[in-house]
């Protein structure tokens, strides 16, 4: 499989992909904000798995982020896979939210995904080798008032990850959409959504469990993942309603009480 890069490496889902492909003897590529808890993690993955990890601080909410990470790669350095794992949420009604975290929760979990994406995939197509595991959410699927950025973020996540999957047929390089419920990770506490009824309502899965199911899901091809019995059946469901309707209960959901 080659050199993995991996967003939002420092901890949650992003630091079990770390542990899971440093497994199966990969070199990695691990990307965050926080360069200390990149350097642990290094520290712990180098010392089991003697493989090569290299870090690079870098904080994909800012504008040009991505040609800044993609200039910082190695010359040479060939990504045979890219997982674009780095994402944020704010929880609140949107005139009320910072505006400027609404534009970095753009630049990260949007923008940079996609400038990311085009920035490695033409050596992929051009070797006719590797694979793309973009994490999006189980919100992607509908409209989610008190966080109606995520929401609408992850939707694109998903969107262009299955549009640009069709549009690899036959290149030798896949893309797969990994679409996890609620995951017990600090983004709760990050995004404000501590007391949310959606986090004390169900039993959040674990981080390790989701990079899994999500490594699993892209190394058989499938093109949309999504973890757990009950959010696969939740997102069947929710499209026999109309979008209004589903606006509606992810309102009650989302509020905290």
């Amino acid at each position: 499989m080659g050199t993995i890069l991996i967003t939002g490496a420092s901890y949650g889902i992003g630091a079990d992909f770390a542990r899971l492909f440093a497994s199966g003897h990969h070199n990695l590529v691990l990307v965050a904000r926080s360069l200390d808890k990149l350097t642990t993690l290094k520290e712990e993955l180098t010392k089991k798995y003697l493989i090569n990890v290299d870090l690079i601080a870098c904080d994909l909410s800012v504008s040009g982020a991505a040609h800044t990470l993609f200039n910082q790669l190695k010359k040479g350095e060939q990504i045979n896979v890219l997982v674009n794992n780095a994402g944020i949420g704010d929880y609140g009604l949107f005139h009320e939210l910072e505006v400027l975290k609404q534009q970095q929760m753009i630049e990260l979990n949007i923008t940079n995904l996609t400038l990311l994406t085009r920035l490695l995939l033409p050596e992929m197509v051009k070797l006719r080798s590797g694979k793309i595991l973009n994490v999006a959410s189980t919100a992607a699927f509908q409209p989610g008032p008190l966080m109606a950025v995520y929401y609408a973020s992850k939707s694109y996540v998903l969107s262009f990850s299955v549009a640009l999957a069709n549009e690899l047929k036959g290149t030798g390089v896949s893309v797969t959409v990994l679409c996890p419920g609620p995951t017990s990770t600090k983004f709760v506490e990050n995004a404000n959504l501590t007391g949310s009824k959606l986090f004390k309502r169900s039993e959040p899965a674990n981080a390790k469990s989701v990079a899994l199911y999500g490594i699993k899901a892209m190394n058989c091809g499938h093109v949309i993942a999504i973890e757990g019995t009950m959010n696969k059946l939740i997102v069947f469901l929710v499209r026999f309603f109309p979008l209004t309707w589903q606006a509606a209960m992810v309102r009650i959901v989302q509020e905290k009480g």
